[in-house]
């Protein structure tokens, strides 16, 4: 991991119970940052260890009403936040389909988690961004799938992700005169508890030889690109989505 300094500020993480936001979350810790991490799923033991530095909230991203009171109790807590990370997402083989035959509740119910969640954290979340003075970071996780179409569709979980890309550039442009930059990150193919269905060694070998560097993404991979986009680094930064997907987007 490249070395960045977030002491004293204050990161809001979603989907911080496992894989990318797990990581990102822990990749914050370790830099110093306050995090405040929201996860239907229990606190996971890699974030334990860091004191005062986490607080972990339990509850369902679908739920608006958690949504506003914990970034708020949040907000409220720390005086402030520096960075938001929507990271949490859902994607259910099987039930999400084409839109030809799909239960419509099953779109309704991915729409909530992967695009209007992450509507909702910004929307609570800009308020106290706008508090500091000093700007703000924003970093949403979308998919390179929303490029393209796809013979075997998930069509609910590509739709939301192509609009929470649509969202990230809106708030970028929006925000970009108070000095609060909004971009998303486009994974490709990444070894989280998303892809279960990678469960043996002979699809992990394909499915890595599809991505021209010869490999699956990592957490890790995804907590790299997320960390620079949420720091100084990144400061002329807004408005992009940044593909890290071991060039599999050449392959489309």
């Amino acid at each position: 991991m490249s070395t960045y300094n977030f002491a004293g500020r204050h990161a809001v993480v979603t989907g911080a119970g496992g894989g990318m936001g797990e990581a990102i979350a822990r990749n914050l810790l370790e830099a110093g940052a306050y995090v405040s991490a929201m996860d239907l799923k229990p606190q996971p033991e890699s974030l334990s260890g860091f004191g005062d530095l986490l607080t972990y909230y339990v509850g369902d991203l679908s739920d608006a009403d958690f949504i506003q009171s914990t970034i708020t109790a949040a907000g409220t807590a720390r005086g402030s936040i520096d960075y938001l990370a929507n990271v949490a997402g859902v994607l259910w083989f099987g039930r999400d389909k084409s839109v030809l035959e799909m239960d419509m509740k099953t779109w309704d119910e991915v729409f909530a988690i992967n695009l209007t969640a992450p509507a909702l954290t910004a929307r609570f979340a800009v308020p106290f961004m706008r508090k500091t003075g000093c700007g703000g970071a924003m970093v949403h996780f979308s998919t390179v799938q929303w490029y393209r179409g796809d013979p075997n569709p998930q069509d609910a979980y590509q739709a939301s992700k192509a609009g929470l890309c649509a969202l990230s550039k809106s708030l970028a442009m929006q925000l970009a005169a108070e000095g609060i930059r909004s971009n998303a990150i486009c994974p490709g193919m990444t070894a989280t508890p998303l892809q279960a269905r990678w469960d043996n060694d002979e699809t992990l070998k394909a499915v890595a030889a599809y991505a021209p560097l010869g490999r699956i993404g990592t957490p890790q991979d995804m907590a790299n690109a997320a960390l620079f986009l949420l720091s100084d680094a990144a400061g002329y930064v807004t408005g992009i989505e940044l593909a890290v997907d071991g060039g599999l987007l050449m392959r489309m």
